[in-house]
């Protein structure tokens, strides 16, 4: 079982300690979230600094919210910090469900699940070399990964697992623990069903934090900041209250995480760390020897 850490975006200085010490020990990842309208560090351009301060951790974008951006440019910069960090960019791509996000961007949050395709589309040909469209050439440079780096969707819905068959190579399930078998369940079942070969890579991500009162304080809190609000579309009024509570916070609940998950097949954990208490690496580390 491969465990990566959500890095935390409450500041950003903090993340090339948090890289360097995740680097030095058993973690397979180091994954950063991604909103337009909030205090959050950009995560391409974030994840392309901290990839060339360490030589063998993945870096994940969990989630990128691609209909918020150009496909082109974006395809560009995903496939240049897929070649210079040696083939370990992960894309973990999502919709998104804030309003504000896609009101900043001047995107119309309605049919956006179209655009991510056709966004999708855009990004796999320009990978595989091909012409960007009539008149106008290839664009490069290539990825390190023929056809492109590693692509994991984030969504509970049909048409997210139908989005993984289409153009992924997996999924990233940040749903409730419970919720997590039948999801993985449906996503095998579509990828036999499309034609695939081979199973698609199934990813867990759970906000977990390890430490004293405090650390475990400040982390709720964090939670709580980014999660408030209006702005939200589709989700119920107690979201928040329910993210906040499922947050683990001790190893023993870690540990019974990574095992659950391992009975049901997962390739990878994701804890996400709301603090910036750098001490957590080390306690994780602890937690899973």
């Amino acid at each position: 079982m491969n465990v990566g850490l959500g890095l935390p975006i409450s500041d950003p200085p903090v993340l090339f300690e948090w890289a360097r010490k995740a680097d030095a020990g058993p973690f397979s990842t180091l994954a950063l979230l991604d909103r337009l309208v909030y205090d959050n560090p950009e995560p391409l351009v974030t994840l392309a600094a901290i990839a060339g301060a360490v030589g063998r951790v993945r870096v994940q974008t969990e989630v990128l919210l691609a209909p918020l951006r150009q496909p082109a440019l974006m395809a560009k910069q995903a496939a240049t910090l897929d070649r210079l960090s040696g083939g370990r960019l992960t894309l973990g791509i999502g919709l998104g469900a804030r309003r504000d996000d896609y009101k900043a961007a001047g995107i119309d949050l309605h049919g956006r699940g179209a655009r991510l395709d056709q966004i999708m589309e855009d990004m796999r040909r320009i990978w595989r070399g091909e012409p960007y469209a009539e008149g106008i050439g290839p664009i490069g440079p290539a990825p390190a990964r023929p056809g492109g780096p590693e692509i994991l969707f984030g969504g509970f819905k049909p048409a997210a697992i139908q989005r993984i068959v289409r153009f992924g190579d997996g999924l990233l399930c940040a749903s409730p623990l419970a919720d997590m078998d039948g999801l993985f369940r449906a996503t095998e079942q579509a990828w036999r069903s499309g034609g695939r070969t081979g199973r698609p890579k199934l990813v867990a991500q759970l906000n977990a934090a390890l430490g004293p009162d405090s650390t475990i304080e400040e982390a709720r809190g964090h939670i709580r900041r980014y999660y408030s609000g209006p702005e939200y579309t589709e989700l119920p009024a107690d979201y928040t209250d329910m993210v906040v509570r499922r947050m683990l916070t001790t190893s023993d609940q870690v540990r019974d995480a990574v095992n659950r998950l391992t009975d049901i097949g997962a390739d990878e954990i994701i804890f996400y760390c709301w603090s910036p208490d750098a001490a957590q690496i080390d306690r994780f580390a602890e937690t899973l020897a």
